[in-house]
């Protein structure tokens, strides 16, 4: 589709009225750099957002736990949090959060395939709003919250998870067997894919609580700029892909918006929802 850097093309109509709008905003990569804080653009449009009464949706690969640490760091005190690519839903309040949906993944068959092809990698089970349980321990910073390490192999399904991390040298080559399988999978890096239950994805996550909060499909905003945005950027009303993001993604959006680098998410929420630019 043609793209602009301004975002005026896909405007919503007629916003802001008397009916909000649900955006849903990818997470790193989108809203925030890798390894530093959102701007100040982009925590002010996130506000703007919220002020014009629209409804805010943070939706991203990473747990429950970080996710909700970046989103406080954003300013963000109420909303929704789709964590684990969709895989777990929390709303956001002042005084904490709730979990609305886990949808697990049976993690049995996933754990046996990665054993028996390469029994060299690590696995992760994600503990909702903890941490993770772990084959082997994780390099600092590469998993957030608490690690448990299991004696067993096979105490990782031991216990019901929404998200398997599947970490080590070229584990991305593992997705087409993953996928063939039957579950979800998205390669986030060279040395790490992201394993969830068949058919979860942000979007799915995004449309219960589009149809919870009553909001028709033409007036949901997304923003995203990596391979697990496809299905949200195609279920969105108005789709917006990063500058950055790989030509695949970019192909689906309705419009592109400059890279994080240059706040383009920022820029793209403004013109959007027809917001006065900070």
């Amino acid at each position: 589709m043609t793209a602009t850097a301004s975002g005026a093309t896909a405007a919503l109509p007629d916003v802001p009225s008397s009916t909000p709008a649900l955006v849903a905003c990818d997470l790193g990569g989108t809203l925030v750099r890798s390894g530093r804080r959102a701007t100040p653009a982009v925590v002010d449009a996130l506000a703007a957002v919220r002020a014009a009464g629209h409804h805010l949706a943070i939706a991203t690969g990473r747990s429950l736990s970080v996710a909700v640490q970046m989103v406080r760091l954003l300013g963000i005190r109420d909303g929704w949090v789709v964590a684990a690519n969709g895989a777990v839903t929390a709303r956001l309040d002042r005084n904490g959060y709730s979990v609305v949906q886990v949808t697990p993944v049976e993690a049995e068959p996933v754990v046996r395939l990665v054993s028996k092809i390469r029994p060299d990698l690590r696995l992760a089970a994600e503990v909702v709003g903890t941490g993770y349980r772990v084959t082997k321990r994780f390099p600092d910073g590469q998993l957030g919250g608490h690690q448990e390490v299991l004696q067993r192999v096979g105490d990782i399904w031991a216990r019901p998870t929404p998200r398997l991390v599947v970490h080590g040298q070229w584990a991305q080559r593992l997705t087409p067997a993953l996928r063939e399988s039957g579950v979800t999978a998205f390669p986030t890096r060279v040395d790490w894919v992201d394993v969830t239950a068949p058919g979860v994805s942000k979007a799915t996550a995004l449309e219960s609580i589009r149809a919870e909060l009553g909001v028709v499909p033409s007036r949901t905003v997304a923003i995203g700029d990596g391979e697990n945005d496809l299905e949200l950027l195609s279920w969105a009303g108005v789709s917006i892909a990063m500058g950055h993001a790989p030509d695949a993604v970019r192909a689906v959006a309705h419009q592109v918006t400059s890279s994080v680098e240059r706040d383009g998410a920022a820029a793209a929420l403004y013109d959007a929802l027809l917001l006065p630019a900070a």
